[in-house]
């Protein structure tokens, strides 16, 4: 059975449209209850009545969707702690600190407002498992009920999760280390991060100026964040920082700038971070996506670094890190997973571990990576209908075939359907750039 609601990352769509609506969502949430009461999580037995954690990050549809879980959960006979704006990681960690039932997180992480999705988290704070969102699809087919009036859930508030999650963030920063003489701003993407970030790099001891951190529900991940890291470059080099911080809509993913205002991706602060475990201790292996630069895949063998290539998206590095009993794993969107730190994607702490890396070397980000040259690579998005099977496309295919013939060893292209939106992703990587670019254009105008 394939799922139906579920994508790489939860549920996600426009708000207003199926299936982000307030009936779809209380329903959700029923089932999501429904299912959560009936199982056991990741090894954790779920209390005869469970409980859940909501959080969300600063779009103005959360207080709807957020209310419309509630009610499903209530509805299932579920209680509910509500968390208010707090990054997705944050949820991950408090679920599992506070010994709860399953996390839920209302985001749609680096996208504009107008989108909303919802995405779960084991007791142990992991994404829940293919199957246990198939159960979920299961019951959602089912007709919503209600239990008992003396069985329904009730809900209450965790006035405390921000100094929680605060503390927590600190705590996987050395202990022998501290940020003072660094001068840092910090993007926040006015998003679920942007009363909880700073305070964590001030407390570190590092002076810091925040931007992004004026959230009014319609200016989420627009014009800052990590998908826009242009305005992090600019105020990097206005306030002659040290180094910029910029984090997505649900601060769970990372990108960085350095004093001079140059930007690094998610591979190359991946390249830091393997580069510093090796040299402090060695280093087993790695994992990155099949969008990760050839150029790190090399690096990482000339060091003697296993590497191991995972389907787009955290889920699936993660999964094949747990195989493989690694730590160290990320992708070039700037999500990074530091197992030995948090179960879970998390754009502080990947900070913190890059800055104690750097202080380690006493090296900058531009020295750190100066012996790694990221490949050119050229991304086309195409837009489709929905259900387009681009493998049953003969010119498409022809143009790939053609492609990676001319690529040869210096080379590779990457064709992939977005599992949060109607996109075919064209990817074509070359050490010459303009050669990457054209080939990437022809293959995208078969689509």
């Amino acid at each position: 059975m394939t799922r139906q609601y579920f994508g790489t990352d939860g549920i996600r769509g426009r708000v207003g449209t199926a299936p982000i609506t307030p009936d779809f969502v209380m329903r959700l949430g029923y089932a999501a209850g429904k299912v959560l009461a009936q199982s056991t999580q990741s090894g954790v037995s779920v209390a005869s009545k469970p409980t859940v954690l909501i959080g969300k990050d600063t779009r103005i549809s959360g207080y709807m969707l957020e209310a419309a879980l509630e009610a499903g959960f209530a509805a299932a006979g579920v209680d509910v702690m509500l968390a208010g704006p707090v990054p997705t990681p944050a949820v991950a960690y408090l679920t599992r600190a506070l010994r709860l039932s399953a996390g839920v997180v209302i985001s749609a992480s680096h996208n504009l407002f107008q989108d909303n999705g919802i995405k779960f988290f084991s007791a142990s704070g992991n994404k829940l498992p293919d199957a246990v969102e198939l159960a979920i699809e299961v019951q959602l087919a089912q007709p919503m009920s209600c239990v008992s009036s003396e069985k329904l859930g009730k809900a209450k508030r965790l006035d405390d999760a921000r100094g929680r999650y605060i503390e927590f963030c600190k705590s996987t920063f050395p202990n022998e280390l501290d940020l003072r003489g660094l001068k840092i701003v910090v993007d926040c993407a006015h998003g679920a991060a942007y009363h909880i970030a700073p305070d964590v790099f001030h407390e570190l001891g590092a002076e810091v100026i925040a931007i992004g951190n004026q959230p009014n529900g319609l200016n989420i991940n627009d014009k800052y964040g990590a998908t826009e890291p242009a305005a992090l470059s600019a105020a990097v080099k206005e306030h002659a920082a040290d180094i910029g911080i910029a984090l997505d809509g649900d601060a769970d993913r990372l990108l960085m700038v350095d004093a001079s205002g140059r930007i690094y991706n998610g591979d190359e602060l991946l390249y830091v971070m393997v580069k510093d475990r090796h040299a402090n201790g060695g280093l087993e292996g790695a994992v990155g996506t099949l969008m990760t630069n050839m150029a790190v895949e090399t690096a990482f063998k000339t060091m003697g670094v296993g590497f191991a290539r995972a389907k787009v998206g955290d889920r699936y590095v993660l999964e094949v890190l747990q195989e493989r009993g690694w730590h160290i794993g990320g992708e070039g969107s700037g999500h990074l997973l530091f197992l030995d730190k948090h179960t879970t994607g998390d754009g502080i702490v990947s900070a913190l571990q890059v800055l104690s890396a750097l202080q380690r070397s006493q090296q900058t980000l531009a020295e750190s990576t100066a012996d790694m040259s990221l490949w050119p690579q050229t991304l086309i998005n195409v837009k489709v209908p929905a259900g387009f099977d681009w493998q049953k496309n003969t010119k498409l295919m022809q143009a790939k075939e053609q492609a990676d013939k001319k690529l040869a060893n210096d080379g590779r292209v990457l064709i992939r359907a977005s599992g949060t939106e109607p996109l075919i992703r064209v990817m074509v990587e070359a050490r010459d750039a303009e050669l990457a670019r054209t080939l990437a254009e022809e293959i995208a105008a078969q689509v």
